[in-house]
């Protein structure tokens, strides 16, 4: 994702270059235009001119607009919506399942720092779902100053049938070396799968680490057809190798939804070799349903630590006999 060493290990995709470089030249032309504008109007002052003018012509007008309405949207971008957590819930309908239901809850992209952000909300709100099953899919810790409110969350997430894990580019990448997940009750699955039961019928969970590069290894194991299996990947990068009827639900996060997204847009960048094809939210792709998770923290610094459209999330997938 952004900054660092993560660029250089998932670059951007040429049309996320393109597309973040038209941004920024907008935002610079914007800009530098109000600036220039300020700095004749304040020259005219000082030379006893008519100000004016200079402030009040209609184009320049519109630059004033725009201007104020670009600082409105980032004072909402920084200190509003990155607090908005949202909740998702989404039905899934099967005949692999007779008289019973699941309730699986998914938290991604913690990316806890030396400051609280949305661990509390992501307790009281998971709390407040009752899963039966909480999975997390990676990119948990932006900062070691956070490892014990991280943790801590983790630890009072409940769930009577199991919490899973998987990890993310993050843990690859920077702390290789750290347990991020020992003592908070979630089992880290790397290339194995947990059987979840109610009564006589069961799901299985099945859970990838993060593969650098994002090759996926080897192939997809050998999961039955005939029962509902739940993929657990962090990015969206392995969806169309393993698609089909042995997997039902793919769960991944890593794109934040871009981050900052744009109306009508979308994601400007999402670091994903599918680029915005998988942005953010459900995608039916043969016979598997994706969802990608916004995930509910913030890229580190230098990452802008904003989120525009894209707000932080918690995802809750109602596993239910089709009937």
């Amino acid at each position: 994702m952004i900054g660092g060493s993560d660029i250089d290990m998932i670059p951007m995709r040429p049309n996320e270059v393109i597309s973040i470089t038209i941004f920024l030249l907008v935002l610079l032309a914007l800009y530098g235009f109000e600036i220039v504008v300020l700095v004749r109007a304040g020259v005219a002052r000082f030379r006893r001119r008519p100000v004016r003018p200079l402030l009040t012509r209609k184009p320049v007008l519109v630059v004033h607009i725009l201007a104020a309405l670009g600082i409105l949207c980032f004072l909402y971008a920084r200190f509003i919506e990155p607090f908005r957590v949202e909740v998702n819930v989404m039905t899934v309908r099967t005949p692999k399942l007779k008289d019973v239901s699941f309730r699986i809850v998914q938290v991604s992209d913690l990316h806890c720092d030396r400051t609280p952000r949305n661990e509390e909300e992501m307790v009281r709100t998971v709390k407040g779902l009752k899963p039966d099953v909480i999975v997390a899919t990676g990119d948990y810790l932006n900062d070691t100053g956070g490892i014990s409110r991280l943790k801590d969350a983790l630890r009072r997430l409940e769930a009577p049938l199991g919490k899973f894990a998987v990890t993310g580019n993050f843990e690859v990448y920077h702390w290789r070396n750290l347990d991020l997940i020992e003592g908070t009750g979630f089992e880290l699955l790397d290339r194995r799968t947990r059987l979840v039961a109610q009564g006589e019928e069961s799901i299985g969970i099945h859970g990838r680490g993060m593969v650098l590069p994002d090759d996926g290894g080897d192939g997809l194991p050998d999961l039955p057809s005939d029962r509902f299996n739940v993929f657990l990947y962090h990015t969206p990068d392995l969806i169309e190798r393993v698609a089909g009827p042995q997997v039902d639900l793919y769960l991944c996060g890593h794109t934040h939804g871009g981050q900052v997204a744009l109306p009508l847009y979308g994601a400007l960048i999402t670091f994903s070799k599918y680029g915005k094809k998988y942005e953010s939210g459900a995608y039916r792709v043969g016979e598997t349903m994706l969802y990608v998770n916004r995930g509910l923290g913030l890229e580190p610094r230098p990452a802008p630590q904003v989120r525009f459209f894209a707000r932080p999330e918690i995802a809750v997938f109602d596993i239910v006999p089709e009937r």
